[in-house]
């Protein structure tokens, strides 16, 4: 076996250097990659507007679609992942997911999932 100049032992032509996760060469060869630890801490109250947001999500489907339902779905969305992704929506999130869940009022107002909603994010924003 000899030493490539940035002393990565090769053999038979293969030269593996510098990696950032698994490798594996030749047939028949498995990798499996695991990781441990879960995603940012949530509090109740993230935890029950990611639920309620998901139900109103599901919810939506069912309705005729309008142009109010399609920005509140984007909002919905980008809320779900940012809480998702941070542990939390932040405050301007959550004015504006309270702005679509307005602008998109016939609908979600009879919907019991929407109704959860605004009642999250008038929990979260203090009122």
């Amino acid at each position: 076996m000899a030493d490539t100049d940035d002393n990565t032992p090769r053999r038979d032509g293969i030269q593996v250097s510098n990696t950032g996760g698994n490798v594996t060469i030749g047939d028949h060869n498995t990798v499996t990659n695991t990781v441990n630890g879960s995603g940012p801490a949530r509090d109740p109250l993230q935890e029950e507007l990611l639920r309620a947001i998901r139900r109103l999500r599901a919810d939506l489907g069912g309705v005729v679609p309008s142009e109010q339902t399609a920005a509140l779905d984007a909002e919905l969305s980008d809320a779900e992942d940012e809480i998702e992704g941070t542990g939390r929506a932040d405050t301007g999130r959550l004015t504006r997911l309270r702005r679509a869940l307005a602008d998109a009022g016939a609908v979600t107002g009879i919907l019991a999932s929407g109704v959860a909603v605004g009642q999250a994010v008038g929990a979260l924003l203090g009122g």
